[in-house]
């Protein structure tokens, strides 16, 4: 402020800044950027280092899709802790474990259609405790 301020004089350069405060250029370059992170900007404008029309929306980060899946998990949680313990062993192998029905059957000693019913009707369960309103 004080070199602008004084009659007929210009606006000051980084070296004319440290050559008055006694600091580094950089410091003085790392100082009038933190001066202007008081100044808020459109997300439409562009950044002035790039010519090709690059605007500062195209630095902010994108929806990632984990956080449906995470949000999926926590709605299924609750039920999926509430199935009796051979319908939980069951999805596991199944969806963890990555063994097939027949796979489970045989290590279960029931039929393979068998398997089937109960994946169908606790995958039914968990779905529609899930979808609840009052659950979300």
């Amino acid at each position: 402020r004080e070199l602008s301020e004084r009659p007929g004089s210009h606006e000051p350069t980084v070296t004319d800044v440290a050559a008055h405060t006694g600091l580094a250029e950089n410091d003085v370059v790392a100082g009038m950027e933190a001066m202007g992170s008081y100044k808020t900007l459109s997300l439409d404008a562009e950044l002035a280092f790039d010519s090709d029309g690059y605007h500062l929306s195209d630095t902010v980060g994108r929806i990632d899709d984990g956080y449906d899946l995470a949000i999926d998990r926590e709605a299924a949680k609750k039920e999926l802790q509430l199935l009796p313990e051979r319908d939980k062993a069951i999805l596991y192998m199944r969806f963890f474990d990555d063994m097939t029905q027949s796979r489970i059957a045989e290590k279960l000693g029931v039929s393979q259609m068998h398997i089937c019913r109960l994946i169908a009707r606790s995958c039914a369960r968990v779905r529609k405790a899930a979808m609840e309103p009052d659950r979300a």
